[in-house]
């Protein structure tokens, strides 16, 4: 199972990007999705998550009423919309999934076995 994310790029505060997150998987509605980033100097951070089925979001509380995290298993791809983005938005961002029979969304970078390469999201002021 791989993950292939993509989207990254530069844009001015205030700006839009979507990153995508594809898996190379038969059957993604059986993996829970989630996105973490990682800044300069900093740890990796939970950004976003969607259960299996697509009912279940969390954000953390950084990019809450911000970020959209979605996902279309038809396509085998999920998604995160990033709108107002801010200079500390600023990050390599990564998709990660967890194979699950629950709803569950896991918050934690600990639960997810399968990571994508990363994508790297620039943001100016």
């Amino acid at each position: 199972v791989q993950l292939q994310a993509s989207g990254g790029g530069s844009v001015q505060a205030g700006g839009s990007l979507r990153l995508s997150c594809a898996m190379a998987a038969p059957i993604l509605s059986n993996y829970a999705l989630a996105w973490f980033r990682l800044a300069p100097g900093k740890e990796r951070e939970f950004v976003g998550t969607i259960s299996r089925g697509g009912r279940v979001t969390s954000y953390a509380n950084s990019v809450k009423g911000r970020f959209t995290i979605s996902r279309d298993n038809a396509k085998n791809t999920g998604y995160l919309q990033m709108n107002r983005l801010k200079p500390e938005d600023t990050a390599v961002y990564y998709c990660a999934a967890k194979y699950t029979v629950t709803g569950h969304a896991p918050t934690r970078d600990s639960e997810y076995d399968i990571w994508g390469q990363g994508t790297l999201v620039t943001v100016s002021s």
